[in-house]
């Protein structure tokens, strides 16, 4: 019989649930035993661990978060938790890793399966940012209640004659801006891969106006940046183990600088964590199921240093390495869509 640990990694993101039914549920017809590892690699350092059966998973689906619990530990910050951490896997009996997680919680897997860990991966972000796949499970949902927010944020700056600005997450990748800033009919989407002119952007927005359009909505990453000051996107100083500065503050900082070349009211809305909490779409809640299956099919085939991946309509196995070495940025096609709808100014 083999005993596979399983955790989730990083940020919470609606589908982790839907994953973990499902590799319970798959393992449990090959009458294997899973072990779930609490607080990401956190819980693994520390062996915290409880076993999972069909009464831990029964009526999770619809539920965002983990029932694992998450951090964002970095065990290869100090070489004690990695001792440890692989203490903890011998001490278990684990035959198998599965490890569910972004970009950092997959880094932190293919260096362990490059030590002899037998890691299989699952690619989490609601940011869609990981090479490899063509989706992410969260990213959907995320999309969802954004475009659900701009739908909404029509309604009173359209009432109101405002220019609304709302801040949406997106570090180094602009999927979300992008793909919610077209199903919501955005009027100006600002992301990460696309440094702005706070110039053109004003200019964009007055030509609306002068049209006769009193009111916009702009979307921005919250990594997004202008041309000219490489800090104007950062909070604070503050990183965490991976090393990433906090983000946030772009969208107040944009709506006071459009209010004040424009003079036109200009608010700001930041979603923040809204984006990544509550119940997964059904895309989501299937794609993270399929992913989970897929897991435990490669766990049965030794199939090790491995993510699972959509591509096309096909779950296929990746090396963990692809997953990591670049993130998946914005397909500059799907932005130049986007662009179609944005005001430009007469003398362009």
């Amino acid at each position: 019989m083999k005993k596979i640990g399983i955790l989730t990694g990083g940020g919470d993101c609606p589908g982790l649930n839907a994953v973990i039914r499902a590799v319970v549920k798959k393992s449990s017809k090959n009458n294997w035993e899973v072990l779930g590892i609490l607080d990401g690699w956190k819980g693994l350092i520390e062996g915290n661990v409880m076993p999972l059966n069909d009464q831990h998973i029964s009526g999770i689906l619809p539920k965002g978060g983990t029932i694992l619990g998450t951090s964002r530990t970095n065990p290869f910050k100090e070489q004690g938790n990695v001792d440890k951490l692989l203490k903890n896997i011998k001490k278990f009996k684990l035959d198998a890793l599965i490890a569910i997680g972004g970009e950092d919680t997959l880094g932190v897997a293919l260096k362990l399966f490059k030590m002899g860990v037998p890691v299989v991966g699952i690619p989490k972000t609601i940011d869609n940012d990981i090479s490899g796949t063509d989706y992410t499970f969260g990213f959907d949902t995320a999309v969802s209640i954004v475009t659900d927010a701009i739908d909404r944020l029509h309604t009173t700056a359209e009432s109101h004659h405002r220019i609304m600005v709302l801040e949406v997450m997106g570090r180094h990748a602009g999927w979300i801006a992008t793909v919610s800033g077209i199903a919501g009919g955005a009027d100006e989407i600002l992301i990460p891969e696309k440094p702005f002119n706070i110039e053109a952007v004003c200019k964009n927005l007055k030509a609306r106006h002068d049209s006769g359009k009193k009111f916009s909505i702009v979307v921005v990453s919250e990594g997004a940046k202008p041309r000219d000051n490489d800090h104007f996107e950062t909070l604070s100083e503050e990183k965490d183990e991976f090393g990433h500065v906090r983000l946030g503050g772009i969208g107040q900082r944009l709506a006071k600088e459009i209010e004040r070349r424009l003079g036109v009211e200009t608010r700001f809305t930041v979603l923040g964590h809204v984006q990544r909490g509550g119940s997964p779409t059904a895309y989501d809640r299937v794609l993270a199921t399929r992913y989970g299956i897929a897991a435990v099919d490669l766990v049965k085939n030794e199939h090790f240093g491995k993510m699972v991946a959509l591509r096309g309509y096909k779950i296929v196995p990746v090396d963990l390495n692809e997953s990591v070495t670049k993130l998946r940025t914005v397909d500059m096609d799907i932005y130049d869509i986007a662009k179609t709808f944005f005001a430009k100014p007469e003398d362009e």
